[in-house]
């Protein structure tokens, strides 16, 4: 924090938590350049705990904004959202939440792949038991579900597409196999601008 001090602050560039980061390490983040400045200064990150001048709903904000936009993407094309079939890559902040709003509205969440594990159910995985599972064992891996290969993943036929884990996942390689009527950007870059061509190609 001290070496980035001067090209971050509550009036330029504002860190928020993303992967390998959290509400403690935007404190740690906070009191440093606070530190420095010589005065406390909330403003300079977001995600901080709710005692520190966090807010509430900051942890779901991402994966209630693919929700709300997914659903309004559906909308616009007829596709209801009940019995849609939702295909998550990542099971951090923001695709666990998605993927537990989206169950919530009906659909059905029937795979869902992380850093070590696919775990699938054509007839929708539990999303309350699959989030307690990640909890408890760090991974997807080992969630009583059938496993499927990365390729076949990325081909699962779905309404709904929601890559929500590293940037560069949707490529050139797999974007001709993707059937989802729908992808939800969850993460950041995850589409590669040749998939992206791709994708708006075949509509």
């Amino acid at each position: 924090t001290s070496e980035i001090g001067i090209i971050i602050g509550p009036n330029k560039d504002i860190p928020a938590p993303d992967v390998n980061t959290n509400a403690q390490i935007m404190a740690w983040m906070m009191d440093t350049y606070s530190m420095n400045e010589g005065a406390t200064a909330t403003g300079v990150v977001t995600g901080k705990p709710i005692a520190l001048g966090g807010s509430l709903g900051r942890r779901e904000a991402t994966g209630r904004g693919v929700f709300v936009v997914g659903s309004e993407a559906a909308r616009n094309l007829g596709i209801d959202v009940k019995g849609a079939r939702i295909v998550v890559q990542g099971f951090g902040n923001v695709g666990s939440v998605a993927a537990k709003l989206f169950q919530d509205a009906g659909a059905k969440v029937i795979a869902v792949q992380d850093h070590k594990g696919i775990v699938f159910n054509g007839a929708g995985l539990d999303v309350d038991a699959l989030i307690q599972h990640v909890d408890h064992n760090g991974s997807v891996d080992g969630f009583k579900a059938e496993t499927l290969s990365a390729d076949d993943f990325w081909a699962l036929e779905c309404e709904f597409l929601i890559p929500a884990a590293l940037e560069g996942q949707i490529t050139g390689k797999n974007a001709p196999q993707i059937k989802a009527k729908i992808v939800v950007e969850g993460a950041n870059g995850p589409t590669t601008p040749e998939a992206d061509d791709i994708l708006r190609d075949r509509g």
